[in-house]
């Protein structure tokens, strides 16, 4: 009999998915739309992304230019980015908020670096707590005799396997993240 590890397999690739985000929201050196999207602003009384009351563009490599739909926002907005830990000051005009990116310096990269590199050891460990989930699965179904102790072990080899692949995919995502950080 084989088990089912779908559900497994799904857990993990969430876990990669919100990896991603957690990248996305670190900014390198560039201007990306990425490192605002946890930022909220109170809209009609609840809190509403940022990309849901502005228009948010890239005018050059170090420029983000953020175009409220309500020109109402604007201290709001700007309130939201200096509250935030982006640690870039916004500069309000009246129309748009601006938001320049300093070039970052040697030891910033650092310390972006070793946060990434922590991102992807809590993805590895909520991988790893994923496989335990699914080897306890696994023992339990050989406890209640629905699988042979053949198919425990193959099963358990499986469950592996996907993690080694999961685990591998994390490390890519990181040599590709830091590598990003650190070109100049």
């Amino acid at each position: 009999m084989n088990v089912d590890f779908k559900e497994y397999a799904r857990k993990m690739d969430k876990t990669l998915d919100h990896l991603a985000e957690e990248f996305g929201a670190v900014r390198a050196g560039r201007a990306n739309a990425k490192v605002l999207d946890r930022i909220t602003v109170e809209y009609y009384g609840s809190e509403t992304p940022l990309n849901g009351v502005a228009t948010i563009s890239s005018p050059d490599a170090r420029t983000l230019v953020i175009s409220p739909w309500d020109t109402k926002l604007l201290k709001d907005i700007q309130k939201a980015i200096q509250c935030s830990e982006l640690g870039i000051n916004p500069q309000n005009d009246g129309r748009v908020i601006r938001l320049v990116f300093p070039q970052l310096t040697e030891e910033r990269r650092k310390e972006l670096t070793k946060q990434v590199k922590k991102y992807a050891e809590e993805a590895k460990v909520a991988m790893r707590n994923i496989r335990r989930d699914g080897m306890d699965y696994v023992k339990k179904l050989k406890k209640n005799s629905e699988i042979t102790e053949d198919d425990q072990k193959k099963a358990e080899k499986d469950l592996q396997d996907m993690l080694d692949k999961y685990i591998k995919k994390v490390d890519e995502a990181l040599a590709a993240k830091e590598k990003e950080l650190m070109a100049i």
